[in-house]
This record gives structure tokens, C-alpha cells and sequence, in this order.
């Protein structure tokens, strides 16, 4: 009985589980609709003609200020050895920045906030990630990774609530995202209360753990191949429509909207299969393996299509693979940083990975397409998603 009561207390409550995936996909919704539909909204309106240049001022200064903003934070949590007022802070900083937006008359003014914002959001992000690893044991990371594919899913979903005909002003628009983010983030932070995991908290060294080879190779490991992935990620979210459309120019971007969502919502339950299934065999990488060489061979039919059933098809491949790729990643990196006292700024370091692909896909995407076509970017990222496979089948078992 007292052996049952152990292995019970090491696994954290399902309770903690689903609230912290709500308030991930919390996250999710901060963004997603707002920097995707309501921003290019609010900037065409401001801006006019200069409408593309501002934003792209406003990616490149907001992508900064996140990568800063979610080390400094991540790290701040870490030196307080707390990670809730953070969250709690972050949350009430970034909603008012959001809502500020509504009353934004210039530019610059509008570049300062969103670099405010950004900075605001990601005090609530870093230590809500770290979160996960203080409390949440290596037995239930695939299970949490696949809890995690609900986030982008319910980003998506988000902003079609708020744009719907006739539901919202555009200032109202901006109110909503901002309540559904609070709605979703504080019953983690009210109800949640894990288990304390006292184990997690100390320095591991990984090296001995049987599922991965070694530490810093480990660290090296994941994080590259994440950065691979996310660059074929990043070129395919701004350049599918384009791509769709050159193929056959009755594809309209609703259908475009239509595809994106069937694989978001398709890899929820792929996810989840696959994070219980590494957790029942203790493979926490194989999955990780298998997402990025299924997605270069979905990238590879995109690379050969020449119809657009080939084409959608190629598409969903990768889609569906990268997307469940990206979902246990983010849990599985939990398992191989070394450091619990370090935990939030190395998750930080490793948050790079999602921000540097913005900044590294438009000039790999105008050195290739112009020239060779949207086949030879294709290619390019499936060697690209095929090196991280190969970093990833590097990290046997070794018992």
C-alpha cells in the first residue's frame, strides 16, 4: 500500500494537467488572433499605404522584445524562486496593453506599445513554462505535450469567434481577446494547486538518465532540431496561400482558413496519442523522430505536387506531423535541462527557437523562390526537417 501511495504521489493531479493546458492555449489566444487578424487591421486603418512597411517594423522590433522578454522574465522567475506573481503580472500587464491599442493615433506610438505588450506577455509566458517542469514529473510529459496541441487549435479558433459578422467592433474585438485570455489563465493559477514535486527541483544530472544520452548534448540536440523544424514551420504559415495559388488560382484564402484549421484540430488527438504512448513505452524522443521525418516527407510531396489535391495533400502531411512535432517538443524539452534553478531562463533560450525562424525565413524564402521556385524551398526544408530527425534518432536509449 505504501509502495502504491509513492508511485501516486510522484504523478501530478489530471486536475493541474487540463488547467495548465488552458492557460497555455490561454497564451495561445493572447496572440494569435490579435497579431494574425486584428493588428494588420489596426495598422492598414492607421498607415494606409505604409501598411506593410509598419508592419514589418512591428514584427521585427515585437520578435525581439518576445525573445528578451521571455529569458528575462523566465530568469527573473527563477532568481525569486516563484512563478505565479509573474504570471499574475504579466497577465494584468499585457490585457491592458492590449486594450490600449484601441487609442493608438501614430505609428511610432503604436511600434512602443507593441513592444511594451510583447514585453508584458512574455512576463506571463516564460514563467508559465518553467511552471510546467517545477511541478509536472518526466512520467506525464508526453501526456502534457499532447494536452499542449490544444493551445494552437484554440488560438486559431479564437479568432474566428471574435471576427465574427456583427459580434464585435474592432475596439470591442480587442476587449474580448483580452477576457478570454484572463478567462483561461486564472483558474490554473486560482484552482490549479499541484502537487508539490520536490524531486524536480533538484539538479539531475541527466546524463545517467536512461533515456537520454547525455546532457549538454541532449540540450544541443533539441534545440536545433526545434529550430529546424520551426523555419519550415515559419515559411509555410506565411507562404502556403501563395504557393496554393500559383498552382491553381481559383483557391481562395478561406480555403486556405479551412485547411489550416482541419489540421490543427486533427492534431489534438494525434498529439495526445502519441505523448501517452511515450509515456507508456518511456520513449520521450521517438515520437519527436518520427514528427520531423514525416513532416520532411510531407515536404518532399509539396517539393514534387503539381495539382492541388497534390498539393493540400503534401500540406497536411507536414502539418499534421510538425504540428504533434512542435506539441510533445515543448513538453520533452522539460526533460533535459539540467538545471531546475536555471529552468525559466533556459527555457527562454530555447523560446528563441520560435522567434529566430521569423527572422531567418524571408531571406531564405526570397534567396530560393525567385530564382528556383517554391520546389527548391521545399527541398531545402525537408533537408532541413530530415537534420533534425537525424539529431533527434541520435539520442538512444543507452541501457
Amino acid at each position: 500500500m505504501a509502495l502504491t501511495e509513492a508511485g501516486q504521489a510522484q504523478r501530478q493531479s489530471l486536475r493541474f494537467l487540463w488547467l495548465y493546458a488552458l492557460a497555455v492555449a490561454g497564451g495561445a489566444v493572447s496572440y494569435v488572433p490579435f497579431l494574425t487578424l486584428l493588428l494588420p487591421v489596426r495598422v492598414t486603418a492607421l498607415a494606409g499605404q505604409e501598411a506593410i512597411t509598419l508592419l514589418a517594423y512591428i514584427a521585427f522590433a515585437g520578435a525581439i522584445a518576445a525573445s528578451a522578454g521571455n529569458i528575462l522574465f523566465g530568469w527573473a522567475s527563477d532568481l525569486t524562486g516563484t512563478r505565479k506573481p509573474w504570471i499574475y503580472s504579466g497577465l494584468a500587464i499585457s490585457c491592458l496593453l492590449l486594450v490600449s491599442v484601441r487609442s493608438v493615433e501614430q505609428p511610432l506610438e503604436l511600434i512602443l506599445l507593441l513592444v511594451a505588450w510583447q514585453l508584458g506577455l512574455n512576463m506571463m509566458l516564460g514563467p508559465l513554462a518553467a511552471w510546467a517542469g517545477d511541478v509536472i514529473p518526466d512520467e506525464q510529459k508526453g501526456l502534457l505535450g499532447g494536452l499542449l496541441a490544444f493551445a494552437p487549435a484554440l488560438g486559431a479558433a479564437s479568432g474566428a469567434l471574435v471576427t465574427l459578422p456583427g459580434l464585435a467592433s474592432a475596439d470591442e474585438r480587442l476587449v474580448m481577446v483580452a477576457g478570454l485570455v484572463a478567462a483561461m489563465v486564472l483558474p490554473v493559477l486560482l484552482f490549479g494547486k499541484p502537487h508539490a514535486m520536490p524531486h524536480l527541483m533538484r539538479p539531475v544530472e541527466k546524463a545517467d538518465d536512461p533515456t537520454i544520452s547525455s546532457s549538454r548534448g541532449a540540450v544541443a540536440r533539441m534545440w536545433l532540431a526545434r529550430l529546424l523544424v520551426q523555419i519550415a514551420e515559419a515559411a509555410l504559415f506565411a507562404y502556403l496561400l501563395i504557393w496554393f495559388v500559383s498552382i491553381d488560382e481559383s483557391f481562395t484564402d478561406s480555403d486556405t482558413a479551412r485547411i489550416f484549421a482541419a489540421v490543427l484540430a486533427l492534431s489534438v488527438p494525434l498529439a495526445l496519442a502519441a505523448g501517452r504512448w511515450s509515456d507508456r513505452s518511456d520513449q520521450p524522443i521517438l515520437p519527436l523522430a518520427w514528427g520531423a521525418g514525416i513532416g520532411a516527407c510531407g515536404l518532399v510531396i509539396m517539393a514534387l505536387a503539381d495539382t492541388i489535391t497534390g498539393a493540400v495533400a503534401g500540406y497536411v502531411v507536414f502539418g499534421l506531423s510538425t504540428s504533434v512535432f512542435l506539441a510533445l517538443h515543448s513538453s520533452q524539452t522539460l526533460r533535459v535541462l539540467p538545471k531546475p534553478q536555471t529552468r525559466g531562463r533556459d527555457l527562454g533560450l530555447f523560446n528563441l527557437t520560435n522567434t529566430v525562424p521569423s527572422l531567418v525565413m524571408p531571406w531564405l524564402a526570397l534567396a530560393l523562390v525567385p530564382v528556383f521556385g517554391f520546389d527548391a524551398l521545399f527541398l531545402v526544408l525537408a533537408v532541413l526537417a530530415a537534420v533534425a530527425t537525424i539529431l533527434l534518432v541520435s539520442m538512444q536509449r543507452t541501457n
